[in-house]
């Protein structure tokens, strides 16, 4: 199996898709990485979707990433007697710390350091803004509310008060705790919500111990003044566009988006675009054609992969909205426009031997009739920094370790194949021509690039460029007819 396009697919797993055939279905569908949302099911159900997707794995011989993301320090109000009420206009409505479920006039706001700084006369904000409120009054125990825009608040809606500045740690008790099972779990990716500062990440990647790689979720203002150390800190990024524009002014997301892809780009750290790309489809099984614009744009942009929610995970048509979103990638990098705009916007600063080689790999491949890029790589560094040239022929990525190949299929066009231990060359060579010909790349008749380094089963060594014919017995004759 491959893919006809080189962005990636994150989907969301939930309600709406926590079983076996609906898993299946999403990742043939074109989900690439599936995401496992912390703030939502017990460890038991984390771990049985953790479990399902393996299996769907070794069953297609298909290495799938999986990211886990934490919930943050994120303020949420508790849970519904029946899961969700309708707030009107005018409504009086009361967030206290009281845990018994909520109803039509009050719910649980379980975070202690709101009461203690949010002031009269401030705005709520519920689900990424859909919902607002003006506190009447408070006190240390309960906020009282008049609804100003009302609509319906459910189970852990998430909470934004822009106008309090609220002390919160980091990573709290529940993160921690989730951090480590995530881990004992063995996620390919974890993702940071509401990271601040690089402090933040540092903290978190000394919980990990290396065992996992780090996502940064760029979702306040405070983040994208810090993102430069952010980013240099992170494994890759994710643009939050929900929670950040609640928090700024909607008009300035387009802008950050775009500078915070190039800037992931040019150091070679993939970037997720995510929040409500396709939202009209948790209850239509159609988009709308400006959520089809919004994903394009992020295709043009150069995006690494763009992200499904609330679409895969609670909606009523997962796997149309999986399908959907690979149409429109497909559909998008066929088009000319996307191939300028790709070049026009490479840059990046290239001072290694290892940066010389991925640079040399797509000059060669823009010339020459060569139809794939095989690169061999332990840590993946390799595979990354060809990702990073956004090449016109697919990329291929070979290496022995399954959590390498799990971590690259996150990054931009990264088809990636679980190969043995290779000690020659050459051998690299027959390993990559066979992937090629396997994946339908090449054909006999072919060409391709590889790229190794020797000594090999060492990270860092990049250092060969081969142009290698696919036919095996022109490798071993060393003939290249």
């Amino acid at each position: 199996m491959r893919r006809l396009r080189n962005v990636k697919i994150v989907a969301t797993l939930g309600p709406s898709s926590d079983d076996y055939n609906t898993i299946k279905a999403l990742f043939e569908n074109g989900a690439d990485v599936f995401r496992l949302n912390m703030s939502h099911g017990t460890h038991q159900e984390i771990k049985h979707k953790h479990k399902i997707i393996r299996r769907i794995e070794k069953e297609l011989d298909r290495p799938i990433a999986i990211l886990a993301d934490l919930q943050g320090p994120k303020l949420r109000c508790g849970v519904f007697k029946n899961g969700d009420v309708v707030l009107a206009k005018n409504d009086t409505f009361i967030f206290d710390l009281i845990k018994d479920p909520g109803d039509e006039y009050r719910v649980c706001l379980p975070h202690k350091e709101i009461f203690n700084v949010i002031r009269k006369n401030e705005s709520i904000l519920v689900d990424d803004g859909k919902i607002r409120l003006r506190t009447i009054s408070v006190t240390q125990k309960q906020i009282k509310c008049l609804v100003e825009v009302g609509g319906k608040i459910s189970d852990r809606k998430g909470i934004n008060v822009p106008e309090t500045i609220i002390p919160m740690a980091a990573l709290s008790k529940k993160d921690k705790v989730d951090l480590e099972f995530a881990c004992n779990l063995g996620v390919d990716w974890l993702a940071l919500s509401f990271v601040q500062r690089a402090e933040d990440v540092n903290e978190a990647r000394k919980l990990t111990k290396n065992r996992t790689s780090i996502l940064s979720k760029i979702e306040k203002p405070s983040a994208v003044k810090d993102f430069n150390s952010i980013l240099q800190a992170s494994d890759g990024i994710m643009i939050a566009r929900g929670d950040l524009g609640v928090e700024m002014p909607v008009q300035a997301i387009p802008p950050i988006q775009k500078k915070l892809v190039l800037a992931c780009r040019h150091v070679a750290k993939p970037v997720i675009v995510a929040t409500q790309m396709l939202d009209s489809m948790v209850e239509s099984p159609m988009p709308t054609r400006a959520e089809v614009s919004d994903v394009a744009t992020a295709i043009y942009e150069g995006a690494d992969a763009v992200m499904l929610s609330a679409e895969s995970a609670a909606g009523n048509y997962p796997i149309e909205a999986v399908k959907t979103m690979n149409d429109v990638a497909i559909e998008i990098e066929n088009d000319p426009m996307y191939r300028e705009l790709i070049d026009s916007t490479r840059s990046g600063q290239r001072k290694t031997v290892a940066d010389a080689i991925t640079v040399a790999a797509r000059e060669i491949a823009e010339t020459t009739a060569v139809t794939a890029i095989c690169c061999f790589t332990q840590s993946g560094t390799t595979a990354t920094l060809v990702s990073r040239e956004r090449p016109r022929v697919p990329i291929i990525a070979l290496t022995p370790l399954v959590k390498t190949a799990r971590q690259l299929c996150l990054h931009w066009g990264a088809h990636c194949v679980i190969t043995g231990h290779v000690d020659r060359f050459k051998m690299a060579v027959i390993s990559a021509a066979r992937a090629a010909k396997k994946y339908h790349f090449a054909t006999l008749d072919k060409q391709i690039i590889v790229t190794a380094g020797v000594p090999f089963n060492k990270p860092g060594t990049t250092n060969i460029i081969r142009v290698s014919p696919v036919d095996e017995k022109l490798i071993f004759s060393g003939e290249q007819e």
